[in-house]
């Protein structure tokens, strides 16, 4: 086994998802600890020219995986490749992004090569050469240290958990032979909402509640485009139809973790809290004085939302303008 790190990429169109660099970043402290290389994996159609730049965020060699049938994530033709990739390529740790295909392709991963897997994690160690990982558990409540063994060692990132440092390095550039066999699931079609933050990766947050009180979120609206933030909602909201699925912030919807959230007319059930609870300021505004989510928040605020939001609205925009 070698003491190198695999980085999966992961890009949206023609740019990597801002948590791609996060795992370069990441990906190059942990191999600079075991005293190895960071190697980032690249997968998709017409990628060789986006697959250069991993090296400006350190990666010393890049895989180019660049084929037709790869234009479009399907778990079994990425899985097929990553697995390839990983037994070729002996890493003692294997890294990617907690997105929605993150989590798919890892699961898959781990339990094709019988690896050790740690999702979602928010900070990574080294502790006499095994990889120590910290995540959420029990919706949130805990934060619990893991410790994997065996080799490769899988992990999955938080959004927005890791510094993002630019550090070049080799930027060795490989083509890698893409076999995909015979894949079972055929992609048919992908719709996209076009003129949205990622909520996931987005720095900052404004969800609204059960406290908007229908699907009226202008003034949450306002205040994010204020902030140039993404907006959020709780599942009470997305349940009433309020807002769509893509939005709703929570154990069964996404998880982020930007640098502020901001919570309007959300009670703070424990459900919202698992997907919110790692942000690294949360301010919340709710005319309930005893509801949960004042216990988790740094700064609330007791009062109608209708008439607090569009205040600190006005107040933004002053400070922007002055």
């Amino acid at each position: 086994m070698s003491q190198n790190v695999l980085a999966i990429t992961e890009q949206a169109g023609d740019h990597f998802r801002k948590v791609t660099y996060e795992i370069l970043s990441e990906g190059k402290r942990l191999a600079a600890a075991l005293g190895g290389s960071l190697t980032a994996l690249v997968l998709g159609s017409g990628i060789t020219e986006l697959a250069a730049g991993a090296g400006e965020y350190g990666a010393d060699r890049i895989l180019a995986a660049d084929d037709d049938t790869l234009a479009e994530y399907t778990t079994e033709a990425y899985a097929g490749v990553c697995a390839g990739v990983i037994d070729s390529e002996s890493p003692a740790i294997v890294i990617t992004g907690a997105s929605t295909q993150g989590k798919d392709l890892m699961a898959r991963l781990s339990a094709r090569l019988n690896a050790a897997l740690a999702t979602d994690c928010v900070a990574l160690a080294l502790e006499d050469g095994q990889l120590m990982a910290s995540r959420y558990m029990y919706g949130g409540k805990i934060l619990a240290d893991v410790r994997l063994s065996g080799s490769p060692q899988l992990v999955t990132i938080r959004p927005n958990a890791m510094a993002v440092e630019k550090t070049a390095g080799e930027g060795k550039l490989e083509t890698v032979a893409v076999d995909a066999g015979e894949p079972r699931i055929r992609f048919i079609e992908k719709k996209m909402e076009t003129g949205k933050v990622d909520i996931t990766e987005a720095d900052i947050v404004v969800s609204g509640g059960r406290g908007m009180g229908g699907p009226d979120f202008s003034v949450v609206e306002a205040l994010a485009a204020e902030l140039e933030a993404a907006v959020g909602a709780s599942r009470s909201a997305v349940d009433e139809g309020w807002r769509p699925f893509s939005d709703q912030v929570g154990q069964t919807g996404k998880v982020v973790s930007p640098s502020l959230y901001v919570a309007c007319g959300i009670s703070g059930a424990i459900q919202h809290l698992a997907g919110m609870s790692s942000s690294k300021v949360i301010v919340a505004v709710n005319k309930d004085a005893e509801a949960p989510i004042f216990a988790k928040a740094d700064y609330g605020i007791v009062g109608d939302l209708f008439e607090v939001v569009p205040r600190i609205t006005e107040e933004v925009k002053k400070l922007k303008n002055s």
